[in-house]
């Protein structure tokens, strides 16, 4: 029997840097909805470190559904559930789905175009409820500037395959959030030169 899980050598690297922010972020209880959940690694991983937690997965793309899907099976965790096709550039992507605790979305917004960016943070502002965070993990520009030449080079590499992606700027991304309501949380520095984004709705009871 064939076996559709696909392996990312980066989310080996950066699934536990993630998952210490994730620890102090995250609610007790609750769901939440991953976007762009790719090969399904993360999504399988942090299922398996917060039992309480229901992970719900998405991804645009069919095989990476059937990815999520074997690596869901394979690890038979009763807290992750079947992936959703969803694509944050088509509009409205969010009717139809129930309120979330937490959305987490992991090296999408420099690989996709800008409206990928938007769809999310607009969908996010309609399906988080309060007190609940928008995390982003990936890399970023700072003031225009790269923090590191390996980035540059990574920007640049995106570019060429297709000219509506690209590492975005920090400042544009927190301008996004702010036209949504949201309140900046945590920037954290990672491994790899890139940063963990963490936003809250302007309800939270800690403001």
């Amino acid at each position: 029997m064939s076996d559709a899980r696909r392996f990312a050598p980066a989310t080996e690297r950066n699934r536990e840097p993630i998952r210490e922010v994730l620890a102090r972020e995250l609610p007790a209880t609750g769901c939440v909805l991953e976007i762009a959940s790719g090969t399904g690694e993360h999504a399988s991983h942090f299922a398996r470190h917060f039992p309480a937690l229901l992970f719900q997965p998405s991804d645009p793309d069919a095989a990476s559904r059937a990815s999520i899907e074997a690596w869901r099976q394979h690890e038979a965790l009763p807290n992750l559930a079947p992936p959703l096709a969803i694509d944050v550039i088509h509009a409205s992507w969010w009717r139809g789905l129930d309120p979330v605790d937490a959305i987490l979305c992991i090296n999408m917004i420099h690989i996709a175009p800008w409206r990928a960016a938007e769809g999310l943070v607009e969908g996010a502002a309609a399906l988080l409820r309060a007190d609940a965070p928008l995390i982003l993990y990936g890399p970023y520009r700072r003031e225009g500037q790269h923090t590191a030449d390996s980035n540059a080079a990574f920007d640049a590499n995106l570019r060429r395959r297709d000219a509506a992606w690209g590492v975005r700027d920090l400042e544009d991304v927190e301008a996004l959030a702010a036209s949504h309501g949201f309140l900046q949380d945590e920037v954290v520095g990672m491994p790899a030169n890139n940063l963990t984004l963490v936003w809250r709705g302007p309800d939270d009871p800690r403001d």
